[in-house]
């Protein structure tokens, strides 16, 4: 951060080549010439971590667990990419040899395009997976369960070449599958983790979430699509999983009502048995609540029956994303009364 502020924040690829491909003598001078910013950031992480703990500490007093997510990959332009080059496919310049994305689809005809470096599989497994297994004991202090996002690519990952205009002429690529995480036991230990396993699962995908035993992810807003059967349905779940009305790349629960299939929305209310007295929120809740699902997760724009002006994130989309904040008037006993009471009702907490 030092270094980049002296540049006027400027990607680290478009830095000096010496202190760009970090040679020693460069970073032994940029050390000494920004010895007091370097100090100002190692304070800022200093505190974050302080105050993070104390609350960790506070909320797991109240018998509540803190679920964190992990991106699967990092940013081009970050601090990891930069301190260890050699763990991503990138050419000897820093430039990428290819980037990660997603094919054509349904929802795209030209895919998406994420641009994150990718990682050298077989570079990692020759150091039995040190900067992974790092970086997951870091998670470990941080959250009490960890939700591993786009883990489809530890069974295989889509590989763009760089430079790319689109995603359409990737590949997909064997990923490490099972021996990671039967390493990353051995190493790190057991602690809970939830697994992304949204979009199209190959045969690969499905056996590494069999053999990890990990729970997968079901979101209630792909259930009710035009009446046709699938398994984000409630009654097609396990107990091993992870019921969510909606997660922070979907619109709110009534932002959805506002623009889905009129035929999906009555499919939703018939299948909820929602009487007409019951917010739409609230029966997409209750479903979610009374459902078999180990966990059940309610973002709380949904809990608050907000539209689309409160939603989280757009995917692949640039501008007002991750902007959304909760008010302190908007918690109120009445909202706490009544969360508290579905969830007596519906077993999921002692009254």
């Amino acid at each position: 951060m030092a270094v980049k502020n002296s540049f006027d924040m400027k990607s680290w690829l478009d830095w000096p080549e010496d202190i760009k491909m970090r040679e020693p003598a460069a970073i032994a001078r940029y050390e000494r010439k920004f010895r007091k910013e370097i100090a100002f950031w190692k304070f800022v992480q200093f505190k974050f971590y302080e105050q993070w703990e104390s609350f960790r500490a506070y909320v797991n007093g109240l018998g509540i667990k803190i679920l964190g997510d992990m991106p699967i990959y990092v940013a081009m332009d970050s601090a990891d990419t930069w301190a260890n080059p050699e763990i991503f496919q990138l050419y000897d310049d820093g430039d990428p040899i290819a980037v990660a994305g997603c094919p054509p689809d349904y929802f795209s005809a030209t895919g998406q395009l994420w641009g994150n470096p990718l990682y050298d599989w077989d570079y990692l497994e020759q150091t039995d997976y040190e900067w992974w297994f790092e970086r997951i004991k870091a998670a470990s202090k941080l959250y009490d369960i960890t939700r591993i996002d786009h883990f489809r690519a530890f069974a295989s990952y889509y590989s763009i070449p760089y430079p790319a205009e689109n995603a359409v002429n990737g590949e997909w690529v064997v990923g490490p599958r099972i021996k990671f995480f039967r390493m990353m036991e051995e190493v790190v230990g057991k602690f809970e983790i939830v697994a992304e396993d949204l979009g199209t699962l190959t045969p690969d995908v499905t056996e590494l979430m069999e053999q990890t035993g990990y729970p997968g992810m079901k979101v209630l807003e792909f259930a009710f699509d035009s009446g046709e059967e699938n398994d984000y349905l409630p009654h097609k779940y396990t107990n091993n999983c992870v019921v969510y009305t909606g997660t922070h790349d979907n619109d709110t629960l009534m932002g959805w009502l506002e623009t889905a299939n009129p035929k999906d929305v009555s499919y939703a209310r018939e299948y909820c048995k929602m009487p007409p007295d019951e917010p739409f929120n609230w029966g997409l809740i209750r479903t979610a609540y009374e459902s078999k699902a180990d966990m059940a997760i309610v973002p709380m724009q949904d809990l608050l029956g907000l539209g689309k002006e409160a939603r989280m994130n757009t995917p692949s989309v640039l501008g007002s994303n991750w902007t959304w904040r909760v008010t302190e008037d908007a918690l109120t006993n009445e909202l706490a009364e009544k969360l508290k009471s579905m969830s007596v009702r519906c077993g999921r907490l002692e009254d």
